[in-house]
């Protein structure tokens, strides 16, 4: 009896170390491991999408927004090009724009993606709304808190903040807000959206609760393909964050309010395939679709074929990243075509867009370029983008449009274009570019344009911009018209032009809403010039990003 007791002791002990030794060196694995256990993901299924009318039911024009995650302003050949050297072309988004309107200063409306996603259907900032931060799970800024905690200039961690903040599903777009599908439902839209949402995932929270009739869609994120698929080429980098996304991302999609299954091959490709369903389906109702790619945010997972023709591309993440821009590309083109094939591209708007610039991470440095700064910070590397928009029934084409544009004025352009009323219990933030696109009013709109996250802020007034970082207690003053490229600091020599953003920035501050939805647990320095590669030091420009 004994011998069985001790043997059944050793084992348990034996068992306990094991999942220990488990624990220590696979820790960042069990989100992913809880989920899909609570979760679990179905083989793919097909989409019932809707049918229909088999006759053309009205001439109103259809809108199409197109968003790619993380694609910095240098990713678009017809920007510049920044990857291979210029050498990677985008034939299908450079023909987008010689066929319409190439705008040169696109802006996102925040750095980061959730509160630019809020924004873009709102056409408010999201702040007005406490929409500050993007959703992040309880105890992930302590582990990059903890990873971190060596560095020279280590990140701040609120645990209290963190212990109460929601799940990731309940940070969620307010059901309160009006969105574009809400708005145009009255002029007779059939609203769908397909990609990553990351804006709820609990159901009050999924995009058919906020006006859209059908979805395809991401909670947040997925892979592109398994990882050991034998069409996939993988990249992996060499942080903490990007091992966290590996082990914990499922490949998994959701229809309406259905369980998660598998999508059917790479992941950009099947959305594409799935928006030309779409297309296909509703080419005699009007209708918008809401295309809202994954790609190119990491984890880097590119096809085979599409790897293999870029073999003059040496650096193996840079051939990856690569290869997953030619896929949104080829989506693009597959839209176009089915457009076309379907007899309705002249009345059907295009706009396409990022939700904000490059990230760092990826080590390359070419990504937003010419401009500072990367994803999270409000220098031009984070925040202007790629902004084209085709529409042949009534933009001659190859245009180009100077003026400051912004994601934040789709809400408000596709109400006009659609003949729907503006909200008017609420203040809108963006405007109808509808007149300045078609040359009909020169200039510029004059507004500002505005972010926040935490304590760090920007406002862009006339061509002039106002960064502030009240934690470093540091301000940056450019003139966008002569330096677009941030080089000159005129905080010290232009007091008369910082006292009258000042004062805006302040009146801006004054109409947000007080608190967050969810405040954010991790502030972090940011390296504005120079890749992820090195840790922040003191000797850097840097930026203290919240979330």
């Amino acid at each position: 009896m004994k011998k069985k007791l001790l043997i059944t002791f050793v084992i348990i002990v034996l068992i306990g170390i094991v999942s220990g030794i488990w624990l220590y060196f696979n820790w960042y694995r069990l989100p992913g491991i809880i989920n899909n256990f609570k979760n679990p993901i179905a083989e793919n299924q097909p989409t019932a999408w809707q049918e229909g009318p088999s006759i053309r039911i009205s001439d109103k024009p259809n809108v199409i927004v197109i968003m790619v995650d993380d694609l910095g302003f240098n990713e678009v050949s017809t920007y510049g090009g920044g990857l291979a050297n210029g050498k990677l072309k985008t034939p299908n988004i450079d023909q987008l724009a010689a066929d319409g309107v190439l705008c040169t200063n696109g802006y996102s409306a925040s750095a980061v993606c959730s509160p630019s996603r809020a924004a873009l259907l709102t056409g408010r900032f999201a702040t007005r709304f406490g929409y500050e931060f993007t959703p992040t799970a309880k105890g992930y800024g302590k582990i990059i808190n903890y990873m971190a905690k060596d560095r020279a200039m280590p990140p701040i961690y609120r645990e209290e903040i963190d212990n109460q903040l929601p799940p990731v599903s309940d940070m969620g777009l307010p059901p309160s807000e009006i969105t574009i599908p809400e708005m145009i439902k009255p002029q007779g839209y059939h609203s769908v959206h397909v990609g990553k949402w990351h804006l709820g995932g609990s159901k009050d929270f999924i995009p058919t609760n906020h006006g859209f009739d059908e979805s395809l869609w991401i909670e947040s994120g997925s892979l592109f393909l398994p990882e050991n698929h034998p069409d996939v080429v993988n990249a992996k980098l060499t942080d903490i964050m990007d091992r966290f996304v590996w082990a914990n991302l499922p490949y998994a999609v959701q229809f309406n309010d259905s369980p998660r299954f598998k999508p059917d091959g790479h992941l950009t490709d099947y959305l594409t395939d799935e928006a030309v369903k779409v297309i296909e389906k509703n080419k005699n109702r009007p209708f918008f679709l809401n295309l809202s790619y994954w790609a190119v945010h990491r984890p880097l997972q590119a096809l085979q074929s599409d790897y293999d023709q870029l073999d003059y591309i040496e650096d193996h993440i840079e051939r990856v990243q690569a290869a997953m821009v030619l896929s949104v590309d080829r989506g693009v083109g597959k839209i176009r075509q089915a457009l076309k094939d379907n007899g309705i591209d002249d009345n059907t708007i295009i706009i396409f867009t990022s939700d904000n610039g490059a990230p760092s991470n990826l080590g390359l440095p070419d990504l937003n370029r010419p401009y500072r700064g990367w994803k999270v910070t409000f220098f031009e590397g984070g925040v202007h983008i790629p902004f084209i928009v085709g529409f042949p029934k009534s933009i001659p084409s190859g245009q180009s449009y100077e003026g400051r544009v912004s994601n934040v004025d789709i809400f408000s352009t596709v109400g006009a274009l659609t003949g729907a009323t503006l909200p008017t219990d609420r203040k809108i933030d963006g405007i109808n570019l509808l007149p300045y696109l078609l040359g009909e009013q020169e200039g510029e709109p004059d507004r500002p344009l505005f972010c926040k996250s935490g304590t760090y802020s920007f406002l862009i007034k006339n061509g002039w911009k106002l960064q502030v970082d009240e934690w470093q207690d540091k301000k940056w003053l450019f003139d966008l018209n002569t330096d677009p490229t941030e080089q000159h600091n005129l905080v010290a020599t232009e007091p008369q032009k910082l006292a009258e953003l000042s004062k805006l920035r302040q009146e801006l501050l004054s109409e947000q809403q007080s608190e967050p939805i969810w405040k954010g647990a991790l502030t972090s320095p940011v390296k504005i010039d120079g890749t992820v590669k090195g840790a922040v030091t003191r000797e850097d420009e840097y930026i203290y990003w919240t979330n």
